[in-house]
């Protein structure tokens, strides 16, 4: 009897100890969005120990990536797995579809390879004004039948529906939190889908951006995009706001509040700083807002109209350079990492420890493609040359503020006759500009713009002709091969 107390003492013991460690780590969790729109992807298993290793246990797919989910298969990580926009209408239009996709997308990575799959984001902002209205009629049918899926799956329990929307979906007339409400033209859909929301159980998803109040507004206080500005605050009423993320979560409480709808979860989806491609998007700033907000999470802090902390997923983990610039130059460069991996500036954690990069990723041979010294930047093939290179390539780090933005004009060529060559994967005919380009084994990068060796994953073609007589054909192949090549690596990522 005695000793089946003392087993008993001991096993309560471990039970609050185990307690102790997972309520210690809920305080200490990170969450972030893991984009896959890269020409080079990390391949997922490095980029799943990279999340274990900065302390990551929650992240969010845009889409229902084989490969990540694979990767993530008892990882410990919490996975929130999205829907594109494009499967909204087929998704609303048959629940026999929306069984096929949970079937294939969330109940056989959860059985058959262990992954811990807690959200479905049924879209991703779809009701963003610049999309006049094109997903309304399909976004809450095709939550209602995800739902209905998960149900008959048997995991309506374990697995949560939600939609990730941008905070474009409510407004204030005043420009007080304490105003907020849904905008007029989607307001009762709004209501519909946040009361489904609640009934079964589920989050909300909002995603805010304080930099993109900074890029659309050139009067907008910069200070009051930080956590840590002195800017003017805003009042309102009993309650002064120093920034405008928690204004922006106020604004969406009290919309919620006014509409009988105060006691749903809230998630923050998105929110982050980009490095690149706009005079404000820089590695100073964005260390300066990713540190603030890294430190309201490890203090789980939350807002003056809501103190809960609520769930952050941080956006984003690595750069992808295949997104869309639609939006701006800066889409490609949301990333806490470069596109291998590797720390793009300090951050210190909840316990004191320091970003860490990537481990095992291989590179490419160490050579550049640049514009050759005897070559004139008066040649009538130049500029023509440069926009092939840098319509199949990233070029967006030589915009005006940008991290190349002050290299000279021959620097210029250098960097886009590269981003071809390394985008192509150094096939033999991709620095085969004419007499206008050569490869070099000396790193051109000057400051803090890099020229990037790619990361090597196995497609090589050395078949393309890179003789002079054949160059311009040469590089339009290799541009054909290289078009072809994003096709397969975005359907496959």
């Amino acid at each position: 009897m005695a000793k089946r107390r003392g087993t008993a003492a001991c096993a309560l013991l471990l039970l609050l100890l185990s307690s102790v460690a997972f309520q210690s780590r809920e305080g200490e969790a990170l969450a972030s969005n893991w984009g896959t729109r890269s020409t080079h992807p990390l391949p997922a298993d490095i980029v799943v120990r990279l999340l274990k290793d900065n302390g990551f246990d929650k992240v969010k797919l845009f889409e229902a990536d084989p490969f990540a989910l694979q990767a993530l298969g008892r990882s410990n990580i919490q996975v929130m797995v999205g829907i594109p926009n494009e499967l909204l209408a087929p998704l609303a239009a048959s629940v026999r579809a929306a069984e096929q996709w949970v079937l294939r997308n969330v109940s056989s990575y959860i059985s058959k390879n262990g992954v811990d799959i807690r959200y479905v984001a049924v879209g991703n902002e779809p009701f963003l004004k610049t999309y006049m209205g094109m997903f309304q009629q399909t976004t809450f049918l095709a939550l209602q039948n995800i739902q209905a899926a998960l149900i008959k799956a048997g995991l309506g329990r374990q697995v949560k529906v939600t939609i990730p929307l941008n905070a474009d979906v409510y407004q204030s007339s005043n420009g007080l939190p304490s105003s907020g409400d849904f905008r007029p033209d989607i307001h009762d859909l709004m209501l519909s889908i946040v009361s489904f929301l609640r009934d079964n159980g589920s989050p909300l998803t909002i995603n805010i951006y304080p930099f993109l109040s900074l890029y659309a507004d050139p009067h907008f206080p910069v200070d009051y995009a930080f956590f840590n500005g002195a800017a003017n605050p805003l009042v309102d009423g009993p309650i002064t706001y120093t920034n405008v993320f928690d204004a922006n979560y106020d604004t969406l409480i009290w919309a919620l509040e006014r509409n009988g709808l105060s006691d749903i979860s809230v998630i923050v989806g998105e929110i982050g700083w980009p490095t690149d491609g706009d005079p404000n998007a820089n590695v100073d700033n964005a260390r300066r807002f990713n540190q603030g907000l890294f430190d309201r999470i490890a203090k789980r802090m939350g807002t003056p109209k809501r103190p809960t902390p609520p769930d952050i997923y941080v956006f984003a983990l690595i750069d992808e350079d295949a997104k869309s610039v639609q939006p701006g130059n800066f889409e490609r460069h949301w990333g806490l990492f470069y596109y291998d991996g590797s720390v793009k500036y300090p951050l210190v954690l909840a316990d004191g420890r320091s970003l860490v990069p990537a481990k095992g990723v291989r590179y490419m041979e160490p050579q550049w493609c640049v514009m050759a010294p005897e070559a004139s930047l008066t040649d009538p093939q130049l500029g023509g040359s440069v926009d092939y290179a840098c319509e199949y390539a990233d070029c967006t780090s030589l915009g005006r503020g940008s991290s190349c933005g002050d290299l000279d004009a021959r620097g210029n060529v250098s960097y886009a006759f590269n981003q071809f060559y390394q985008r192509a994967d150094q096939q033999k005919g991709a620095c085969a500009f004419g007499n206008l380009s050569v490869i070099t084994r000396s790193d051109p990068s000057q400051a803090a713009c890099r020229f990037e060796i790619m990361i090597d994953i196995g497609r090589h073609d050395k078949s393309v002709n890179s003789s002079a007589g054949a160059s311009a054909v040469g590089v339009r192949g290799v541009a054909a091969g290289v078009a072809a090549a994003a096709a397969v690596t975005l359907v496959m990522w």
